[in-house]
C-alpha cells in the first residue's frame, strides 16, 4: 500500500482491502451477522443527525428474486441475467426525498454497509437502480406492504454473502487525485 507511513488499524485497512465482489456462494449470513452490518450503516453520520435513512433487509428468496428481475429490467440485460450476482441478501437503502441531504446520508450508509461486511468477512457490492425501482409501481408497492409511507428515494442496494473464490485485488490508484494548499 504505497504512500501509507502509519500504523494502520483495522478501520482503515478495511477501507484499502473492500472491493466489489460479483459472485457469491447461496450460503445464507447469519441473522446476526446481517443485523450487525445494518446497525453499522444506522451509525453512518446524516446531515443535521436528521436519520432519515431506512434499510430493508431482504433475505426471503422468492422476493429477493422478483427485486432481481425488477433490476435486471431496468438495466436491460437479457432474461436470466442476475444483477446481485448470486447473493443471498439484499439490503436496499431508502432515503428520505424531504431531507435536503438524504442521498448523501444514504451514500454514507452504504459505505458503511460494505465496510461492516467486508470486516466479517462478507462479500458486498453496491447495486444501482434503486431509485428507479422506488419511482416505479413494484418499489411503490413493497414500501406500502412494509408500512413505509412518505416520500423515498431508492439509494442503492447492497448485495451480500459469502464470497465464491477470492477477492479482487485493488487496481492501482489513479495518479493527480488530491491536491495541498500549505
Amino acid at each position: 500500500m504505497k504512500g501509507v507511513v502509519f500504523k494502520m488499524n483495522d478501520v482503515m485497512k478495511a477501507m484499502l482491502e473492500r472491493r466489489s465482489i460479483r459472485r457469491y456462494t447461496d450460503e445464507m449470513p447469519s441473522e446476526g451477522m446481517i443485523n450487525d452490518i445494518i446497525t453499522c450503516g444506522l451509525y453512518a453520520a446524516s446531515g443535521r443527525n436528521f436519520q432519515c435513512v431506512k434499510i430493508i433487509a431482504v433475505t426471503n428468496k422468492e422476493k429477493r428474486d422478483q427485486i432481481a428481475e425488477v433490476n435486471r429490467q431496468i438495466g436491460g440485460w437479457d432474461e436470466g441475467f442476475d444483477p446481485f450476482y448470486g447473493a443471498p441478501v439484499i439490503l436496499i437503502v431508502i432515503a428520505d426525498k424531504t431531507k435536503p441531504n438524504h442521498v448523501y446520508d444514504g451514500s454514507l450508509v452504504m459505505g458503511n454497509l460494505m465496510l461492516a461486511a467486508h470486516s466479517l468477512g462478507l462479500g458486498g457490492c453496491w447495486i444501482h437502480r434503486a431509485k428507479q425501482e422506488f419511482e416505479g409501481d413494484f418499489g411503490k408497492n413493497m414500501l406500502e406492504e412494509l408500512g413505509i409511507t412518505g416520500e423515498w428515494e431508492g439509494i442503492g442496494h447492497l448485495a451480500l454473502g459469502y464470497t465464491d473464490g477470492e477477492n479482487p485485488q485493488a487496481p492501482e490508484r489513479t495518479p493527480d487525485r488530491v491536491y495541498y494548499i500549505k
